[in-house]
């Protein structure tokens, strides 16, 4: 299987799509009032949340990092993200949201100032009139955001060609800024944890599995900049070791006097080997060792960043089938589509029904692969028993699709009413949320 961040792929088998790229299950035990995605199942797998959760658990600060591509219009699958910054900005964290303009102009060819226009005119607005809050919220445009660009040629010095084009499959006919835009994009997501910034707390960036390439490469560039490993060794020890050459003495007594300040007393220091054992900790205290030893690191070397962490989440499924995407229409309702326009697209879309009534009633229909059943499990139907009524009375042959097509047009018309009201009431504060540097 491929993980393709810029084309509009749809995926079959999410679990076997975890099985294959390492991608953890998303475990919702513990989280304050988890939201529709999460208790559904929308949001299927993460990498390296247990920092994010701890911080959650511990009502500690963290940051929510997020970006969109400004070369098309905003669709439902898209506010599925905005729907999880919301649910975490309600839990206190820091918003960072990159217009990811340069990107864009790599990958679509979009000119940077139609770029800014649609992100403010299809995105921005929305995210307003969705409910995003402006406080502790910074909306920025990667071309102009000093930080980021710095941060991306600088780390970039830790990978070679052969593991970069591993990742994206990149060609000898595939032109440097778009080599280049995924670096900008580990800038992205990294650069909150600067100090000027807020500072190294754990980052969380909620995306679809589609983005998992750049995931990955931000992790692995998170770990080839830290001065200290920690792991737990083949022969059931956890050890911390100095990376470099450099300091080797002065990195282990610093990492000794945090592990003493955590209660080990029995450590066992070897410098030859540039170790530091502590025979006391078990695998499972390695999250709290590491995010002791970031702490440190973080004073001596500017570059120590918290593991990003991600959320994935399933693509909503289009209104003829596939994915729903901006480059097809018929496929997806906007949010600046009217509300007749999205109840039109609503009672013309393919559903999971059997292909006649009567095969319907006989067989029942399949909800699982059904646009119209989606549209309530990710957005329109917050009530879980009313959502399996109806994934259960379609499977017995019992509710036609001619019914969910009707509800969900009598749900999704007055969302998108109010919507559009709302939007343009945004105009006027777009100015709180956007920062130019």
């Amino acid at each position: 299987m491929k993980i393709d961040p810029w084309t509009s792929a749809q995926y079959a088998d999410y679990s076997k799509l975890r099985d294959e790229f390492g991608i953890e299950p998303f475990d919702i035990e513990g989280l304050p009032e988890p939201d529709r995605l999460m208790r559904r199942g929308v949001i299927f797998g993460c990498r390296g949340f247990e920092y994010v959760r701890k911080a959650i658990m511990e009502k500690r600060p963290f940051i929510i990092l997020s970006g969109l591509m400004p070369s098309g219009r905003m669709h439902l699958g898209h506010k599925m993200v905005i729907d999880q910054i919301k649910y975490y900005q309600r839990l206190g964290a820091h918003i960072y949201i990159a217009i990811a303009d340069i990107e864009s102009y790599a990958a679509r060819n979009m000119p940077l100032d139609k770029a800014e226009k649609i992100a403010i005119e299809e995105y921005v607005l929305n995210y307003i009139a969705l409910g995003l809050e402006s406080k502790d919220t910074q909306i920025y445009f990667q071309s102009k955001r000093q930080a980021v660009k710095d941060l991306a040629y600088l780390l970039g010095k830790r990978i070679i060609w052969s593991q970069y084009s591993a990742i994206y499959g990149f060609e000898e006919t595939t032109n440097l800024c778009h080599i280049f835009s995924p670096l900008v994009q580990v800038g992205d997501i990294l650069h909150p944890q600067l100090k000027q910034y807020s500072g190294p707390l754990p980052l969380l960036v909620p995306v679809g599995v589609d983005q998992d390439p750049h995931i990955r490469l931000t992790r692995d560039l998170c770990n080839a900049h830290r001065l200290l490993n920690v792991t737990f060794t083949k022969d059931g020890k956890v050890g911390i070791f100095v990376k470099g050459e450099d300091d080797v003495q002065k990195l282990l007594d610093k990492a000794k006097d945090e592990m003493r300040a955590m209660g080990y007393s029995d450590l066992n220091m070897i410098p030859k080997y540039k170790a530091l054992y502590i025979p006391g900790a078990a695998e499972s205290d390695i999250p709290n060792i590491n995010e002791a030893l970031i702490k440190m690191e973080a004073s001596l070397n500017e570059y120590t960043f918290y593991p990003a962490a991600a959320t994935y989440h399933r693509f909503i499924t289009g209104l003829t089938g596939g994915k729903m995407s901006s480059s097809n229409p018929p496929s997806a309702i906007f949010l600046t589509d009217s509300p007749e326009e999205g109840a039109k697209k609503v009672r013309s879309a393919v559903t999971g029904g059997g292909a006649t009534v009567e095969e319907h009633k006989k067989s029942g229909g399949r909800p699982e692969v059904c646009g119209v059943f989606e549209l309530f499990v990710y957005h329109l139907l917050d009530d879980d028993n009313e959502l399996k009524a109806i994934y259960d009375g379609c499977k017995a042959g019992k509710r036609l699709c001619g019914e969910c097509k009707a509800q969900a047009a009598t749900l999704l018309k007055p969302f998108l009413a109010d919507l559009g009201a709302k939007r343009e009431a945004a105009r006027s504060r777009v100015k709180d949320y956007l920062r130019y540097d």
